[in-house]
């Protein structure tokens, strides 16, 4: 029997329980929740025991694996104490949202000698598989240039996330076109090139980017474009845009992945995502996929997937547009790196 406890007892900790409830072969032993009010929601919907920190669930239950599912700048604590123990892990993506947090988590986890997967669960969508097949199969033959646009309406920002004033559309949406775009050029990015505004957010209450865009330049030369808003509108029908293009010397792909065909017209017109929801009793779509295949990995022995070194790199570039987004200028990674550990 694999046990799992699960950091962060709210929406996406109690999907992630959901899915992993439907194995026979795996156990959540507790969620680790800080706050009263989420605990209390989580112990009603799933029955799972909730204590009050990570340090409390691993001494308390000794897991074979964590699951991060805290806000995106709250990893390092809950990861790096994990890892040291030699507990397996999955961290929702991003790794961290600086470079110092980031490189913090990959010590430890190597320290540590766990195996660690990083949530980009893109990895886990019929359509990224599929464009990803074709690429390694040598159909699209070199890579040529490749773009992604990810970006919610105002709802996320305003409504969804309670803490989008200490994220950005770069932290919150970008890591996942980011980690498509990794993937699919095969590349290592050297460079990055960022521009973007700010203000409408500003004036409703969350001071952060509305828009950021990102050129960026891999180790051969070639490049990608990353564009991510969180001010589209909530009158439109949905609150994700997901698109993504990657060009080769043989072939192509596309990919919409904010509409999955299904719209539903009442006094609003809205695309639904059919993936997103369950199947019987079965919860469908890649975040529960991407867990469901963690805990098979981790009995088998098989790779996780995107792993903590991937993370790290993820990290960095977008720790890169951040600097080019404060300097206006151009900004080497490697050249970034090294100012922070002067």
């Amino acid at each position: 029997m694999l046990t799992i406890g699960i950091v962060g007892a709210g929406l996406r900790g109690r999907l992630f329980a959901a899915a992993l409830a439907t194995r026979s072969d795996v156990r959540v032993v507790a969620f680790a929740e800080p706050s009263q009010r989420v605990a209390a929601a989580a112990t009603e919907a799933t029955g799972i025991d909730v204590v009050a920190s990570h340090i409390d669930l691993l001494e308390r239950y000794s897991p074979d694996a964590v699951i991060v599912a805290t806000p995106d700048f709250a990893h390092r604590q809950v990861a790096v104490d994990v890892a040291l123990t030699g507990t397996h892990l999955l961290i929702e993506k991003p790794l961290a949202t600086t470079l110092e947090d980031a490189e913090a988590i990959a010590a430890a986890v190597r320290e540590g000698g766990g195996r660690c997967l990083v949530g980009f669960e893109n990895r886990w969508n019929p359509h990224v598989v599929a464009a990803l097949h074709a690429v390694e199969s040598g159909d699209l033959g070199d890579h040529v240039t490749s773009s992604a646009t990810l970006s919610n309406s105002y709802f996320v920002p305003t409504e969804m996330l309670s803490w989008a004033a200490l994220s950005s559309p770069a932290w919150f949406l970008m890591p996942h076109s980011l980690d498509l775009i990794l993937a699919l050029s095969g590349r290592v990015p050297v460079s990055v090139t960022a521009a973007g505004s700010r203000g409408i957010l500003t004036a409703r209450g969350v001071d952060t980017w509305d828009v950021v865009h990102a050129l960026i330049t891999f180790d051969d030369g070639t490049t990608a474009s990353l564009s991510s808003t969180w001010v589209l509108p909530d009158a439109r029908d949905g609150i994700v845009d997901f698109q993504f293009a990657s060009i080769g010397t043989k072939g192509s792909v596309t990919a919409d992945l904010g509409h999955q065909g299904l719209t539903l017209v009442t006094d609003k017109q809205r695309a639904t995502w059919p993936l997103g929801s369950s199947v019987g009793h079965n919860p469908s779509g890649p975040a529960a996929w991407m867990v469901l295949d963690f805990a098979t990995n981790l009995i088998s022995g098989e790779p996780l997937g995107p792993d903590v070194e991937h993370g790290l790199l993820v990290t960095k570039t977008i720790c890169a547009m951040e600097e080019s987004l404060r300097t206006g200028r151009s900004v080497v990674l490697d050249e970034l790196v090294a100012a922070q550990a002067e």
